[in-house]
């Protein structure tokens, strides 16, 4: 019976998943492995067979599951809503609950243990809420991510503009009053304008690689070399 075999093996699916998940990261790249997703989901997988098994009552194949509408869909939901806070991709969220079956299915293969249609039947469903809400949980916390960071990066190039409109005023207004001639660049309204170009090169120079940081950009271009002239 599956219900025998999961219970029996669960250590070694746990650990079997657990591998199956590094293998898709490079040496050295592997996230943190969360360690209660599979085990929980296991957990609840098992009561579930047990439960269908003791009343032989099934919810309909036609009905279409609400986001949470169990155990398993909010511990799903909440296990997919961590593996973005660990920088999971959708797909790997995916994988964590097929590794489930295709590891079901090794060990079935291995204890010479047939898996009866109804007993299929019902890991197909739980893991099809699994991923669903784990799924649904991920890419809705991933889009309020993605808008709350795209609300700070409005913010901070405000705040620059803001900044490097003063620097610029100020240029323009020194610079118009040395055109008169009857100011020197050796004076200080000289000075102020030198002070205004050389802080806002580096109001430019710090702002730039944050926002395209913010923006998504991993690596940043060489800096081109500048005259301290």
């Amino acid at each position: 019976m599956l219900i025998e075999l999961l219970t029996s093996n669960r250590e070694l699916l746990i650990e079997r998943c657990r591998a199956k998940v590094a293998k898709r990261f490079p040496p050295g790249a592997i996230p943190a492995i969360v360690d209660h997703g599979v085990p929980l989901f296991l957990n609840q997988l098992a009561a579930t067979l047990r439960n269908e098994r003791l009343t032989r009552a099934r919810p309909s194949s036609l009905a279409e599951p609400a986001l949470m509408s169990s155990d398993i869909g909010r511990a799903a939901a909440l296990h997919g809503v961590e593996l973005l806070r660990l920088g999971y991709s959708i797909d790997q969220v995916v994988h964590h609950y097929g590794d489930v079956c295709q590891g079901l299915a090794d060990l079935a293969v291995e204890h010479h243990v047939e898996i009866t249609p109804d007993q299929f039947r019902t890991l197909n469903r739980c893991l099809d809420e699994a991923i669903a809400d784990a799924v649904a949980a991920f890419s809705h916390n991933r889009e309020t991510a993605i808008s709350q960071e795209a609300e700070v990066l409005h913010h901070r190039l405000g705040l620059l503009a803001e900044k490097e409109r003063r620097l610029i005023t100020v240029a323009i207004q020194t610079f118009s009053a040395i055109k008169t001639g009857n100011i020197g660049l050796t004076g200080a309204t000289g000075t102020a304008l030198v002070n205004a170009l050389y802080e806002l090169r580096d109001v430019v120079d710090q702002a730039l690689p944050e926002c395209r940081l913010a923006s998504g950009m991993t690596t940043l271009p060489p800096r081109p070399a500048v005259d301290e002239a």
